[in-house]
């Protein structure tokens, strides 16, 4: 209902945006797991809700090559919502056949569960002419916190939005979680809400990890780094536990990814702390290149050599043919991390 009540979009016929017309105005492309809380939610419940069509696509990776059956779905359906992750947006910018369908029926989009590069932004919302909305938010948020307004001149692509209606968001200290910090400044990101979960089930010591009392109300650690801008916009730094300390200094993977996205050849990426003996860590990516396009490790360390200060650039470039993803599509850094330490202590 805050979702529903926050969204502004232009109707598929033209016109000023308004929120969610009811009654079938609507085509949702259901690629998300239902199962899961964003899919749930955002997805199923969402569509039920406001009475629109809903398509089901049980596996958004089928097709020849890849990823097919949801550029079928959408020209066939006249789908005109879209709730997905990154992975699934970045795919059919950079799908070979993308071009033979016609996308522009799709009004608009939401993403979560990951960070989205404003690269894959701007080339989707080339391609289909819908706006993407990023918001933020967790499992036990329920899932949403944060949505950006989805008005086009009022949005902040780099940012996840505002608190949604009912929503509050403080930017707490690292250590005790109890100290506000002030405005700009990075620190763990805590919410309050009707839709935050009552607690961890039977784990009273995860509970007090989690909670805490602030000017009388309950919030929530959510274990992710920001800050709020100067407009009020939540900016994400990134996963508390993802941070890269190189020689003292905090490295943040979602910068780093951010730089890499732009380069013309990469299609995913993903950025790990790895040991180093002599700055304790070192960043370390991971790259699956576009179709058809072949790079080096040289060719990409010196990219960004000219767009990223020294600590926070790349010591290793490692090529794969796909990054690990959870069944929501979300990369998984910690399977990257975690082969990257079995690697070394095997050798």
């Amino acid at each position: 209902m805050a979702c529903e009540e926050w969204i502004r979009l232009s109707p598929p016929s033209g016109g000023p945006a308004r929120k969610l017309e009811h009654g079938g105005k609507h085509t949702y492309l259901g690629v998300l797991p239902w199962y899961h809380s964003f899919g749930l939610t955002l997805c199923m419940v969402m569509s039920v809700a406001n009475a629109s069509r809903l398509v089901c696509i049980p596996d958004p990776r089928a097709g020849k090559p890849p990823f097919t059956d949801v550029l079928t779905s959408i020209q066939k359906y006249k789908a005109t919502v879209m709730v997905a992750v990154p992975t699934i947006y970045s795919a059919v910018v950079n799908h070979p056949l993308t071009d033979k369908f016609d996308l522009t029926s799709i009004v608009g989009c939401g993403s979560g569960a990951a960070p989205l590069p404003a690269e894959v932004v701007r080339q989707f919302e080339k391609r289909t002419g819908a706006v993407i909305f990023e918001g933020y938010g967790l499992t036990e948020t329920g899932p949403v916190i944060t949505v950006n307004p989805t008005h086009v001149e009022m949005r902040k692509i780099g940012s996840v939005g505002m608190p949604i209606p009912g929503s509050e968001v403080k930017i707490v200290d690292l250590e005790t979680g109890t100290q506000e910090l002030p405005q700009g400044q990075d620190g763990e990101i805590a919410a309050c809400g009707p839709q935050i979960m009552k607690g961890y089930w039977n784990k009273p010591e995860a509970n007090e990890q989690v909670f805490r009392q602030l000017e009388g109300k309950r919030f929530f650690l959510t274990g992710d780094i920001g800050h709020l801008d100067e407009d009020g916009f939540l900016v994400i730094t990134d996963r508390k536990k993802d941070m890269i300390i190189v020689g003292g200094f905090n490295a943040y993977p979602r910068e780093v990814e951010e730089v890499l996205y732009t380069h013309p050849k990469v299609a995913q990426a993903a950025v790990v702390g790895v040991p180093d003996p002599h700055t304790g860590e070192a960043v370390k990516a991971f790259i699956q290149l576009k179709p058809g396009e072949q790079a080096s490790e040289d060719e990409i360390l010196d990219f960004c050599k000219s767009q990223l200060t020294g600590y926070k650039r790349p010591r290793r470039i490692e090529f794969r043919e796909s990054l690990p993803t959870s069944p929501v599509g979300k990369v998984l850094r910690r399977v990257l991390r975690d082969e990257e330490l079995k690697k070394r202590s095997g050798a």
